[in-house]
């Protein structure tokens, strides 16, 4: 990671660690990168918090001043820029975002022509520009750049999932919450079209109320909806729309484990699951690494992150992959996770087998899991302090394969993560405290 691109780009407060003028060097350097032997063709993408017409504007305005041009294709899901960079040839796409963080923050992620998550090096070499370290020339004359309002983007990035995933949805009663983000654009209008009836909610984005109380991270409203109601399905995004998470008609959430789970079983049974892999993170439930090898699924474990997750399934051609929060990849159709695809893959494996996500959830059982963060000044010390291991291998050992312990450090702030599953909630909080209390007592 670099000093202002993180894993997942730059992402911090509006107007106080992200910057217009962030913004403009960024828009100036990839204009020019790209620009060198032609007009560079660049698309940029936004979701609907009030500081996104600023950044929008602000890459735009950079990447013209040396000769690109630029397609804004306005409010949008981040996996849509990813698709129609491949699909149209961008020579890169840009997405203003802050995910699931509140309006106020608001970040900048950029993607290759590929549609994958920009080199680093080049990332480097934008940090340099933007610190002063380089200069570069601009455009003059008639090779200054012009911007285009692209309105046909989304037309053909929603045409592409529906001809991907041809589902019927005639007769389906679906609920959505669309986090007043980026599914707004997007998720009514291609359900609708597909056949189904859809009630919304958090569908009036106002430029502060994306993220509030609402969608993937908040989807308590669903899931009231969904038990005083009869649907066959809710849905919940996030900011961006890259994540899902679904719930059932009981109100039950069907996190990224059980999407895991569903379409691993699903895609074995039909031979699209190639080399017989589903690739998780540490933080997968151990309930699902027991039921994927009660039906002969093979597994790998990355670190945290959807990126980690993209580079092992890229390496070794595997097309099933994500994370408990709901970023799930099909690497056979994309190269980053999209909420509205997994929502479409679902509701096409509860078309074919006639079955509810409840009937197709059967034989996952998921163990309670307690997560608590400590506070620490050194996470290296700490975690390579023998004292420590040895606390954390005899609460291993008392689990057994009953349960799993996981301590790491946190990417971002002076934490280390504690986390437990065991059988029962009560299990859960003796062995985290019993570590955590350890860490605390040692002042690490």
């Amino acid at each position: 990671m670099g000093k202002y691109f993180g894993t997942d780009g730059v992402r911090e407060r509006a107007n106080e660690g992200l910057t217009l003028e962030m913004s403009i060097k960024i828009g100036q350097y990839l204009g020019w990168y790209y620009g060198k032997e032609k007009h560079a063709r660049i698309l940029i993408g936004k979701d609907t918090r009030l500081s996104g017409d600023m950044f929008e504007l602000g890459l735009a305005a950079g990447a013209t001043s040396m000769g690109a041009q630029v397609y804004l294709l306005g409010v949008c899901p981040t996996p849509a820029i990813s698709y129609l960079v491949r699909k149209e040839r961008f020579d890169c796409g840009i997405m203003v975002s802050a995910s699931h963080n509140p309006y106020y923050d608001n970040g900048i992620k950029c993607f290759n022509h590929n549609g994958e998550k920009m080199e680093e090096d080049l990332l480097l070499e934008i940090e340099a520009y933007m610190d002063g370290n380089c200069t570069i020339d601009l455009a003059s004359g008639d090779h200054i750049g012009e911007y285009f309002n692209w309105e046909d983007g989304l037309e053909i990035y929603m045409s592409w999932l529906k001809e991907i995933v041809p589902v019927d949805l005639e007769g389906y009663h679906i609920a959505v919450d669309l986090a007043n983000g980026s599914a707004t654009s997007t998720v009514v209008e291609t359900l609708d079209s597909l056949g189904a009836t859809v009630e919304a909610i958090n569908n009036s984005p106002n430029g502060i109320n994306i993220n509030t109380k609402c969608g993937s991270t908040h989807p308590e409203n669903l899931q009231r909806m969904m038990r005083e109601n009869d649907f066959d399905l809710g849905l919940a995004f996030d900011g961006d729309a890259d994540r899902l998470i679904a719930v059932d008609p009981d109100g039950n959430l069907v996190d990224g484990d059980y999407i895991l789970y569903i379409c691993s079983r699903y895609m074995k049974e039909k031979n699209t699951l190639n080399k017989n892999m589903c690739v998780t993170t540490v933080m997968a439930n151990l309930g699902l690494y027991k039921a994927l090898d009660a039906n002969k699924i093979d597994y790998i474990k990355t670190d945290v992150g959807d990126k980690y997750v993209f580079e092992e399934m890229q390496k070794n051609d595997y097309y099933l992959g994500g994370e408990q929060s709901g970023h799930i990849i099909f690497y056979e159709h994309a190269v980053t996770g999209d909420g509205l695809l997994t929502a479409l893959k679902l509701l096409e494996i509860m078309k074919n087998t006639g079955k509810s996500v409840k009937e197709l959830s059967e034989g996952l059982f998921i163990y309670p899991q307690l997560l608590k963060n400590v506070k620490v000044n050194d996470k290296t010390r700490a975690l390579n302090d023998k004292a420590l291991k040895e606390v954390v291998d005899d609460v291993a050992k008392e689990l057994g394969d009953e349960g799993r312990i996981l301590v790491r450090p946190s990417g971002t702030e002076p934490l280390i993560r504690v986390m437990v599953e065991a059988k029962t909630d009560d299990l859960c909080a003796q062995y985290v405290d019993r570590v955590v209390e350890f860490v605390e007592k040692n002042n690490y």
